[in-house]
């Protein structure tokens, strides 16, 4: 029997998580329990997910949030040793690049805890990122590299990583399982959301909650006025995140546009597939806006997605805000017609849960 430990604590962490617990649950030699963070704390955030998404209960919930990089990932470091001596998991699960990662990663490496990590090789090369800290670190001390695509396993190899005591498996993406998985769920989108979109006309979907974005409050008021103006012309439906919502309503910014709180993931399927065109800096949403053959406007310099930058799919923006306008009226109601296999078959959790079961079950 394989005991496992997940450290989860963001929203795209929960939805990652929710397709390889799902395997797990069915898999007679792993027994998995998760470690709550509290990165992600409000009910919007974090307890809708695991009540639709059917993600297991966590088993653990340290509540740590709202204080600055270092202090949170020091107490979850501190919170999560705690929970590893007691539990004496065989390995760590973490996924993608938030500190709840890389807290969980070092816990478990200090213990010499095998650490398993989903979704890496990511590199935005921007070192400005907190993520991109996290995500590197969090490759180099792990045992089993989980990379969603062809350009996270050439980036580890051009990292030298093949010379390290690791295994790199190209799973494919679990992004694209919970997408296939959960966008045919429609009897359980929220009333209201259903409501509100089965009147409107065409819209745009667009999200804001990147800190490059949202720190800076002269670039977030430049944004806030270019949506402004688009939705003079096009309608523009934006779910906000609780931080972006607090600053905007801080710094008493004029809004226009249709406006959402954080919606679940189900919410946000129904959401990306009724779009004419989706304007976001969220790395997942421009996955899933792939996913789902939606063209998406990038409101950052870089993107770690560069395949769907290349094709022609995606379009990096950063703050040339003409440019947005420009590619909007171009690509507004268009669909992706190819299908090119990016990110694997769909089918990626069990990939992994094969996976681990062949490498730590001996």
């Amino acid at each position: 029997m394989i005991k496992i430990a997940t450290v989860i604590g963001a929203r795209p962490q929960f939805i990652k998580a929710s397709t390889v617990s799902r395997v797990i649950k069915y898999s007679p030699h792993i027994q998995e329990f998760i470690i709550h963070t509290g990165q992600h704390f409000d009910s919007n955030m974090s307890e809708v997910f695991f009540n639709e998404m059917d993600i297991p209960k966590p088993a653990f919930n340290l509540n740590i949030n709202s204080v600055s990089h270092g202090v949170m990932t020091a107490r979850m470091l501190e919170g999560i040793e705690e929970i590893l001596l007691n539990e004496q998991p065989d390995l760590m699960i973490v996924y993608g690049d938030t500190n709840s990662t890389l807290a969980g990663a070092l816990a478990a490496v200090k213990l010499h805890i095998p650490v398993v990590h989903i979704e890496s090789g990511l590199r935005s090369y921007n070192l400005e990122m907190p993520e991109e800290y996290n995500r590197i670190i969090t490759d180099r001390v792990s045992k089993v590299l989980f990379v969603p695509n062809q350009t996270g396993f050439d980036n580890l190899i051009s990292e030298g990583f093949e010379n390290f005591d690791c295994e790199i498996i190209n799973s494919g993406d679990v992004m694209l399982d919970a997408t296939l998985h959960y966008s045919k769920m429609e009897s359980l989108v929220s009333k209201n959301v259903k409501q509100k979109i089965d009147t409107e006309e065409d819209y745009i979907l667009a999200t804001i909650h990147r800190q490059e974005n949202t720190n800076d409050i002269n670039h977030l008021k430049n944004i806030i006025n270019a949506l402004n103006e688009l939705h003079e012309t096009y309608n523009l439906i934006v779910p906000l995140h609780p931080r972006t919502k607090q600053i905007i309503q801080r710094e008493n910014l004029d809004v226009n546009f249709n406006v959402f709180d954080s919606l679940g993931y189900i919410d946000m399927m129904y959401l990306i597939k009724n779009c004419s065109l989706v304007i976001t800096d969220s790395g997942g949403l421009q996955k899933e806006a792939y996913f789902l053959k939606k063209y998406c406007l990038t409101l950052r310099s870089e993107t770690e997605w560069v395949e769907l930058v290349n094709h022609g799919f995606n379009f990096i923006i950063d703050k040339d805000f003409d440019l947005l306008r420009v590619l909007t009226k171009q690509y507004f109601g268009k669909k992706i017609k190819e299908n090119l296999n990016f990110y694997g078959d769909g089918k990626s959790a069990e990939t992994i849960v094969s996976s681990i079961n062949r490498i730590f079950n001996k």
